[in-house]
């Protein structure tokens, strides 16, 4: 369907003002669509990845490849979601994303230049491979969680959640079929 701003009303959830190409570390969730778990399970309080969720693996760490200014830190590909940290190393010259969303650099290719632009070749990368290789069209629900880190503690209490995600898959709101306790 196409764009129609009288019944398309996206309401971004974005921090707003902030521009997303600053040198800082960021968090991400990105979830399956529908919550559909295509990535492996969780055994024993431990991922399993299949070999999907090892292709999602490597177009995670491939993210560097491609926009040179960022580093990964922690990070887990759960059944039906991506938890990671993206660090941007180097504030990138007049570039916040109100002005620009990427550059042409001499030899003409897109230099991505924000947070969501590299989530967004992320997708675009796994979303390609299933197309080619599965039945799978949608893998990805639109847009993505995240979370900018503001100091070293955020950054650990982070860093320990994506640890220990998969000990907590059986309460886990994006678990599909966890178990609800009631008391």
């Amino acid at each position: 369907m196409k764009y129609n701003p009288d019944i398309h009303h996206r309401r971004s959830i974005r921090l707003k003002e902030y521009d997303y190409s600053q040198a800082e570390g960021y968090y991400v969730t990105i979830v399956t669509q529908n919550r559909v778990c295509l990535f492996g399970d969780v055994v024993d309080g431990k991922m399993v990845l299949n070999d999907w969720g090892r292709i999602v693996q490597r177009c995670w760490l491939e993210i560097p490849q491609h926009y040179p200014s960022v580093s990964l830190d922690e990070f887990i590909i759960m059944p039906n979601h991506t938890h990671g940290i993206i660090m941007i190393n180097d504030q990138i010259q007049n570039c916040g994303v109100k002005n620009f969303e990427s550059q042409r650099n001499r030899y003409q290719h897109i230099i991505p230049r924000s947070l969501g632009s590299m989530v967004r070749g992320f997708k675009i990368g796994v979303t390609k491979w299933f197309r080619k290789n599965t039945d799978v069209y949608n893998v990805w629900q639109r847009n993505y969680w995240e979370h900018v880190i503001r100091n070293d503690y955020d950054l650990n209490q982070i860093r320990e959640y994506i640890i220990t995600n998969p000990l907590k898959w059986e309460l886990d709101d994006e678990n599909p079929q966890r178990s609800i306790s009631k008391s």
